[in-house]
């Protein structure tokens, strides 16, 4: 099978290196056409802002389709075309370019632009931009012939706000990449025991829920809450902490990729997400998997789409949400079961070689891929 992996998609952010990886672990033979048109999150929301109306916006993406037709000139025959990480946007180009040389055409969807940019406030302050990116992305369901997503809740959700039909989607899990994620033994002497978070400081993540735990804990000095990232809420997260004057709490902003394994491997425990935004609750966040890559006990919110891969005490150790005193109980708990830790652990890691690994993954999609070209060729003949 020959894939071409098409589009303005993010080509460093861990969902799209980890499908590409898992379906040429599996035989596939991936050619990346991309052109990169955002310079990350933050010119995304810029543009959502309103930065779209300004015609060097316009211009720009022009630009980079221009560049980006040019690449699929060379790419030549290949069975099916897929578009990465964000790909709303090259969805109506897509189209085109693969109706023109009937192929079939799969979305990785991921995550909902338009709930990305509601939870963010940005429809809010731009209604028109609000519907604006709500017309895009329900385009953009319509025309591929397939949709990957990783949750059935999230499908459930796209279906009401969209009207998709569900058997038009099919479910890859995350996962995590074993590239990067492996289990490290780092000694320490310092009698900590490290608590980690890290990711962005945004409503779904429910950071600040973590900051009143620590709150809670600050009298037991053993215990020590390491946060790493950045977003829109960290600024009040840091003058929380501030305000509390806790001493059990440290900010750093993102490292490379080296460096933040390195810290996850010497955490104790690692930290998921503990809002209640419709995002948080119908995803598995990347964190979650990569400390179970690491061998690593997870304390995270809970809810039904975590509650359908992984299981509690056994998997993950899940707190009710919204709650720092059930996540501060949760830490308490933990740190003083080594036993129980251990058992999360390796129980977390070996459901992860068995199921959430790129090569496991990858061969769902190219299951998938392989369904689809068969159902493509029934229609033709």
């Amino acid at each position: 099978m020959r894939v071409c992996y098409f589009g303005t998609y993010e080509a460093s952010y861990t969902r799209n290196r980890k499908m590409i990886e898992g379906l040429r672990r599996n035989g596939v033979e991936v050619i990346e056409c991309h052109e990169p048109l955002w310079f990350g999150t933050d010119d995304r929301v810029q543009a959502a802002s309103g930065g779209w109306i300004r015609p060097s916006f316009w211009l720009r993406i022009m630009k980079v389709y221009c560049r980006l037709l040019r690449k699929y000139r060379s790419v030549g025959d290949y069975d099916v075309m897929v578009l990465g990480y964000p790909g709303q946007l090259d969805v109506p180009l897509a189209r085109v370019l693969t109706w023109l040389n009937r192929k079939p055409l799969v979305l990785d969807v991921l995550m909902s632009i338009y709930l990305i940019a509601q939870e963010r406030g940005l429809t809010a302050c731009s209604p028109c931009t609000g519907w604006l990116i709500y017309g895009l992305e329900r385009i953009s369901c319509l025309l591929p012939d397939l949709l990957i997503l990783d949750t059935e809740d999230y499908v459930a959700w796209f279906q009401k706000k969209y009207k998709v039909d569900p058997s038009r989607f099919r479910l890859i899990p995350l996962g995590a990449d074993d590239r990067v994620f492996q289990p490290a033994s780092i000694e320490r002497d310092d009698g900590l025991f490290r608590v980690l978070y890290y990711g962005s400081f945004i409503p779904n993540h429910g950071v600040k829920y973590i900051i009143e735990a620590a709150r809670l804990l600050r009298n037991e000095t053993d215990i020590y809450f390491e946060l790493i990232g950045d977003g829109p809420e960290k600024a009040a997260a840091v003058d929380l902490a501030r305000q509390y004057n806790l001493t059990n709490v440290t900010f750093d902003d993102w490292m490379d990729q080296e460096e933040l394994v390195s810290r996850a491997a010497r955490a104790d425990v690692i930290l998921g997400t503990f809002g209640t935004t419709p995002q948080s609750l119908m995803t598995v966040q990347n964190k979650i998997y990569e400390g179970l890559a690491m061998g690593k006990p997870v304390i995270t919110g809970d809810s039904p789409a975590v509650r359908r891969v992984l299981i509690h005490g056994e998997h993950v150790y899940l707190c009710e949400r919204e709650n720092p005193l059930a996540l501060a109980e949760s830490i308490r708990t933990l740190k003083r079961d080594q036993k129980l830790r251990q058992f999360i652990s390796q129980k977390g890691r070996h459901l992860y070689l068995e199921r959430f690994t790129p090569c496991v993954l990858g061969f769902q999609f190219k299951c998938y891929l392989e369904d689809l070209l068969s159902s493509q060729k029934r229609g033709f003949t």
